[in-house]
């Protein structure tokens, strides 16, 4: 732990165990009180490659998912458009999506009509 992040096992001892100089311990009640740390802590947290805690993560994904639920019964729903954006996207910093143009068909005999309207130089 100490190499990977001294601070920020020093402000979780501190924090947790009001210990301000861990190095005064024994090494070993010291390695306890670092094990003993919440998962959620600094430290840990920083070892896990974790950016956010667990029930942050949870508590985005299913905001997420109600707001895709409740996006597919509108009028945009339907026709892919407005999609809302991912709440965990945004906490893990990806980059949104470039908005494609796709066209979606709903039967062969739409696809055909557009089709036959390129073909005859009738644009989409």
């Amino acid at each position: 732990m100490l190499a990977v992040d001294e601070d920020a096992l020093v402000c979780d001892l501190a924090e947790t165990y009001h210990i301000l100089d861990y190095r005064q311990l024994p090494l070993n009640a010291a390695a306890v009180f670092a094990c003993g740390l919440r998962d959620d802590s600094r430290i840990k947290m920083r070892m896990s490659d974790q950016v956010v805690p667990t029930d942050t993560l949870l508590m985005a994904q299913i905001t997420d998912a109600v707001s895709l639920l409740l996006w597919s019964k509108t009028e945009d729903g339907q026709s892919g458009k407005n999609r809302p954006n991912s709440i965990v996207s945004a906490l893990f910093g990806a980059q949104e999506q470039p908005q494609r143009d796709e066209v979606v068909f709903t039967s062969g005999e739409e696809f055909e009509q557009a089709r036959r309207k390129l073909i005859e130089g009738g644009g989409g």
